[in-house]
């Protein structure tokens, strides 16, 4: 244990009833989550903001936190529901001044008009590898500036939450309406690029949508509108799509699938060309039935490597997902494109019959390498050539 002073101003409880002191930064309260690590050095920001990380505490493997800041260009919430991502973040140091150009904000700060607690001074290698050793636990942290925390209120509120298997996160962080998205591709001098005039027709339906994988099937010249993933396939369909991207997002994605799947088997039925992402891609297995797992500890990180069968080549990408397509579940005639060089767990497919595809990694990174931006361009290539032919 590391304190800060006599009386820690912040705290950790795993379910198993561990206890972990240290100073509280960020939002003050108690918040209850699923504890998971995440191997990535740089991209805080982006992480804390992602969508799929919804009900859970992240804990940092990369000692050092905060130096970049925070700025409103690196948001990947794409809706004020949006905004109800990662509850909370642990770090082995205190969260550092913004040292960066770009930064409005301290690290700090953003998280505690986010409303994530934030803990530091914790031996964060003790975490991982228990997570690692034990799997991912539930968890309550807490933060109060006078050091007035109840522990055994906060070991009670670990032990007593819900797990992650069977919960239905999808719809907290989903828009309720529809929308056009123009903005494209960020780049260093010029900021965000402009959407096309014309273009193919690609509604995403939003589970928790990260905003780079809209920014860049803007950049690849794709027209996006997005949709809630409650949307029937006849609202789809009535937007004359020419693709369809089924988004990222948090939770079990068989809790998901009992009102998602429907949708997408009628979108499937109807040769609409489909891509998904993450929790996307789960739910397009679940759809052409295939099975989902837990994982023990999750994928969390920018830096898993991913074999690409279709090239031959390794890909190194990012990676957030507590659930797996059991790749051996795949029916005849669906193919695996990409699997896990880590552990060999599924990480993409594509129909032989159909037009569709999936990839469980995050090609749109934010953070992390861009080896696989490739996925956007191949996937709107793909729906300019079916406009030509």
């Amino acid at each position: 244990m590391t304190t800060s002073a006599d009386r820690p101003t912040g705290a950790l409880a795993l379910a198993d009833g561990s206890v972990f002191y240290g100073v509280g930064t960020g939002a003050s309260g108690i918040a209850v989550g699923e504890l998971c690590f995440n191997t990535a050095m740089t991209g805080h920001q982006e992480i804390l903001a992602d969508p799929s990380y919804a009900g859970q505490v992240v804990c940092f493997t990369f000692p050092h936190v905060g130096n970049v800041g925070a700025n409103p260009e690196d948001e990947e919430a794409t809706s004020d529901a949006a905004r109800k991502a990662a509850v909370g973040m642990v770090s082995r140091m205190a969260i550092t001044p913004p040292a960066n150009y770009r930064a409005e904000q301290s690290f700090d700060e953003w998280m505690r008009a986010r409303g994530i607690i934030s803990l530091s001074g914790v031996d964060t290698r003790a975490l991982t590898r228990r997570i690692r050793e034990s799997g991912m636990p539930m968890c309550a942290i807490a933060h109060d500036a006078s050091g007035n925390i109840d522990i055994d209120a906060l070991k009670a509120a670990a032990a007593g939450a819900n797990t992650m298997e069977g919960r239905e996160l999808a719809a907290d962080v989903a828009r309720s309406g529809a929308g056009e998205w123009t903005e494209g591709d960020w780049s260093w001098e010029s900021g965000f690029c402009e959407g096309p005039e014309d273009g193919p027709r690609v509604v995403v339906l939003d589970y928790g949508v990260k905003a780079n994988i809209l920014r860049l099937l803007v950049g690849a010249g794709a027209r996006v509108a997005v949709l809630p993933g409650n949307a029937s396939a006849e609202d789809v369909l009535n937007m004359s799509p020419d693709g369809v991207v089924v988004s990222n997002g948090p939770g079990d994605p068989s809790a998901t699938g009992e009102y998602a799947l429907p949708t997408l088997k009628k979108l499937i039925d109807a040769n609409v060309p489909m891509l998904g992402i993450c929790l996307g891609h789960q739910m397009l297995a679940l759809a052409v039935g295939a099975k989902t797992i837990k994982m023990p500890q999750g994928h969390h990180g920018a830096n898993h490597p991913v074999k690409n069968h279709d090239t031959g080549q390794v890909e190194i990408v990012s990676m957030n997902h507590g659930f797996a397509v059991d790749g051996s579940t795949l029916p005849a005639g669906a193919t695996e494109t990409h699997v896990s060089l880590f552990d060999g767990t599924n990480c993409g497919f594509r129909l032989a019959d159909k037009p569709v595809q999936a990839v469980q990694h995050h090609p749109e990174a934010s953070p992390g390498p861009q080896d696989s931006f490739g996925v956007f361009e191949r996937f709107v290539g793909g729906l300019n050539s079916q406009a030509l032919a």
